[in-house]
């Protein structure tokens, strides 16, 4: 398998990574053969799942956008995968020049690109970290150097909290993220659930398992378990939500011209007191 220039020397490509997954499903292309190949296999038993990917992307923007809109000018990306049209700091700091971005993943893909993405942007920065390490999180030399944890911060955990299973014990680490911010602060966060699939759930088991053949298990919570993360803030208007349902931008905007796909999941925005 050939390698392409822009991947890192210390990946093996070979290997499916989420992020270079999703990445697949946006119609990106830094992705390699076996995310493809894994992508597809998910699709053979949810064809919908780039549609319920777009949703999440859309909301993500929305929230950004809200968030500018309230005076938050700090947004820490836990999860934030491989840079697409419509990044946080393209979003944030159109809405509110000067405002400071630091995504943070694990995937050295998503790392080296959101860097290549960000070179020369003074207000923006990346590190490479885990969601179930905060200490680690809080500690980078970037969100050292940008967030000031006494102003609001716009915490976006998006399309990641579903990759940790509760042994990591995600609600842990949400809590932690959440004591280490400042009163006003905003938490944006998407998960996948069973409800709103447009098919039976033993159907879409099969998707759940190729994310579990490639050792990247998803897990698939109630609504009542994803509202559990919101616990210590404010459910923003309209709550806890599928995310198109979320603040839709247009006032003539019809569910019925969305893909069913697209109500997949739960999306919404909490506000620390």
């Amino acid at each position: 398998m050939e390698r392409p220039a822009w991947a890192p020397r210390s990946i093996d490509i070979s290997v499916p990574s989420v992020s270079r997954i999703y990445d697949f499903y946006l119609g990106g292309s830094h992705n390699f053969e076996a995310d493809r190949e894994a992508a597809r296999r998910v699709m053979e038993f949810a064809p919908g799942l780039p549609k319920t990917m777009q949703a999440n992307r859309a909301f993500l923007r929305r929230a950004v956008r809200f968030a500018a809109d309230e005076g938050i000018t700090q947004f820490l990306d836990i999860g934030s995968g491989i840079p697409t049209f419509g990044n946080v700091h393209e979003v944030a700091q159109s809405a509110r020049p000067g405002a400071r971005v630091v995504y943070v993943d694990h995937d050295p893909v998503a790392v080296a690109h959101s860097q290549a993405v960000l070179e020369g942007n003074a207000d923006a920065g990346v590190v490479a970290a885990d969601l179930r390490k905060p200490r680690e999180i809080l500690a980078g030399p970037e969100v050292q150097r940008l967030i000031d944890l006494n102003r609001p911060v716009a915490l976006l955990l998006v399309a990641i909290l579903h990759f940790v299973e509760d042994a990591d014990d995600p609600y842990g680490a949400v809590a932690e993220l959440r004591d280490a911010l400042a009163p006003g602060s905003l938490l944006v966060l998407t998960h996948a659930s069973y409800e709103g699939i447009p098919l039976p759930p033993e159907r879409t088991e099969g998707a759940v398992d190729v994310y579990k053949d490639i050792r990247n298990p998803l897990i698939m919570r109630s609504r009542e378990e994803i509202a559990r993360f919101f616990e210590g803030y404010d459910m923003v208007e309209p709550g806890l939500v599928s995310p198109p349902w979320w603040r839709p931008e247009s006032a003539t905007w019809n569910p019925d011209d969305e893909d069913p796909w697209a109500f997949s999941g739960f999306a919404g925005v909490g506000r620390t007191a």
